[in-house]
């Protein structure tokens, strides 16, 4: 499956809407929000939004709530890996007590360190087990080079997700911090999907603006992205911070549809010029044709895009002029023009699977 829309995390659900579920349901839908992620569980043995003196849970009837006005419910879960068999355990039960459409693992501090690379294999795999049919997602730091200590590999290889927290705090360059974290999740492996998620809170006199919050908005958009996220409903909807709020609920974004269809995406993407991202749209053993010959594979179809982008067309400007084909086939025309030559005749072919590009035959001239 693919996730798509805007969704908002739901830290602790007394302080959004005062906790009444009809009205968390109907600001959701106000908002298009076409997910809501609630925290279900903390470590290894507290389940979260529980009330411990009524013995009462909070999430299913604000999960009945959302899903009444068709909004999906996920759920999300800090973990530490000091024990990871029961965190897991518990994330299992979490999620089939409540019957929610997908998890997050939120994994932070406690996971920057290599000796947890074991524990993260072990509560994937008791995941996976347990959800086998869930999709799950990861939600960790923006930029994974100056975190390799965290363990993505191992939680990725059981992940169909990747939910960066693209907090710019300090800063007002909310697109360049996600184009940069987007280029830095896409160049792990294994590679997943990235929906990130934007900051829409205050700390330490630092806040972000409602246009940054749009700008975020707009360039998730235009690098082909199918979701965004915000953290987190319990700050943004106070007063003080309806602004960022209004943001984004105020921004169009489709709930049911790619933002773009793949020609449109592969071709926004290579107008950003990085092979790693733009190979990030293929299948693992993708087919790339040319006349003269074939390759198979992520690694030489980046090569052939870095030689295309430093050789070929440097500093090119790629642009679709026309396409036809559903289902699992596209054909579409393009072309660029660029310092050292143009294209006018591009002409290719897509063969789709699971949302990638598994076969792209293309043909151009440089003029």
């Amino acid at each position: 499956m693919t996730l798509y829309g805007k969704g908002y995390f739901i830290w602790k659900i007394p302080f959004c809407d005062e906790g009444d579920p009809e009205a968390i349901a109907a600001t959701a839908s106000a908002a298009d929000l076409s997910h809501v992620l609630i925290k279900v569980a903390d470590g290894s043995t507290w389940p979260y939004n529980f009330d411990f003196e009524t013995n009462v849970d909070l999430i299913p009837p604000v999960c009945d709530a959302l899903k009444n006005v068709g909004i999906e419910v996920w759920g999300w879960h800090y973990i530490r890996g000091d024990d990871p068999v029961n965190e897991a355990r518990l994330a299992v039960d979490r999620m089939a007590a409540l019957h929610l459409d997908g998890y997050v693992i939120d994994a932070e501090g406690e996971y920057r360190t290599t000796s947890k690379r074991a524990a993260a294999s072990r509560f994937m795999q008791e995941i996976r087990a347990g959800m086998p049919n869930l999709p799950i997602a990861l939600s960790s730091y923006r930029y994974p080079r100056i975190h390799m200590e965290l363990p993505f590999a191992e939680f990725l290889e059981y992940c169909d997700f990747s939910m960066p927290q693209v907090y710019f705090e300090q800063a007002h360059n909310p697109e360049q911090q996600l184009e940069r974290c987007v280029e830095q999740y896409m160049a792990l492996k294994p590679v997943r999907p990235v929906i990130p998620t934007l900051p829409t809170y205050e700390r330490g006199g630092w806040c972000p603006t409602a246009d940054e919050v749009t700008l975020f908005l707009h360039k998730a958009q235009d690098l082909g992205l199918s979701a965004v996220n915000a953290w987190s409903w319990d700050f943004a909807r106070r007063p003080k911070y309806m602004d960022l709020w209004n943001a984004m609920a105020d921004f169009d974004w489709p709930a049911s549809a790619p933002v773009a269809d793949m020609p449109e995406r592969l071709i926004g993407r290579m107008n950003e010029h990085d092979p790693i991202f733009v190979s990030g749209l293929y299948a693992d053993r993708a087919a790339h044709v040319t006349g003269e010959r074939t390759i198979v594979g992520k690694e030489p179809v980046q090569q052939w895009y870095q030689s295309l982008f430093t050789s070929i067309l440097p500093n090119a400007h790629f642009e679709v002029t026309g396409k036809s084909g559903e289902g699992r086939t596209r054909h579409f025309m393009w072309r660029a023009t660029s310092e050292q030559g143009v294209i006018m005749d591009g002409n290719d072919t897509l063969g789709l699977i699971d949302g990638r590009i598994q076969y792209h035959y293309t043909y151009f001239t440089v003029n």
